[in-house]
């Protein structure tokens, strides 16, 4: 079994207009966020899952608390050009190429991509995943190179959920 869990980026700021779509930063409410639900996996998943961020700054560096709070060296995370602006199709070619030794591995990147993603490997339709959003699939192969649009959804969850989670009674 494969895993791949897909995290689209926390919440960006609009505040820098000269700066171009590929270089804007976080919003402190986006970096909160991004500890909330890093903090959350750390938690619940103990394995090290390879890192695979868009090199947009507001992925990469969503990718970098989430590496920090599992305790992972930044080092860990390949930032892969090709996953900024990629399609559903691109993204599933892109992780074909992944080796048979890596069994789970962690997508850092945007929208509509993720959401395209999610809906077209699973039954049922999400809207929309939000910032900081995550989704864990289990894909039925041993192969990296035989992934096709068919998943399992392990979970699906984002920061205003877990804080609704935490704070009922």
């Amino acid at each position: 079994m494969k895993t791949v869990y897909l995290v689209r980026h926390a919440k960006s700021s609009w505040d820098h207009p000269h700066l171009t779509d590929k270089d804007r930063p976080l919003k402190g409410r986006g970096i909160r966020d991004a500890h909330v639900m890093s903090t959350w996996f750390a938690s619940t998943n103990q394995s090290e899952p390879l890192i695979l961020s868009s090199p947009a700054t507001r992925a990469y560096h969503t990718a970098i608390i989430f590496a920090r709070n599992m305790a992972l060296s930044l080092e860990a995370i390949q930032v892969r050009p090709s996953l900024y602006g990629i399609s559903k199709e691109e993204l599933l070619h892109e992780l074909r190429g992944l080796p048979a030794s890596v069994d789970q591995v962690m997508v850092f990147g945007h929208n509509p991509c993720h959401t395209d993603f999610l809906n077209r490997c699973i039954s049922h339709q999400v809207a929309n995943i939000p910032t900081t959003g995550m989704v864990g699939l289990d894909f039925k192969m041993n192969e990296w190179a035989n992934l096709e649009f068919e998943a399992e959804l392990r979970f699906f969850d984002f920061p205003k959920n877990l804080k609704n989670k935490t704070e009922s009674p």
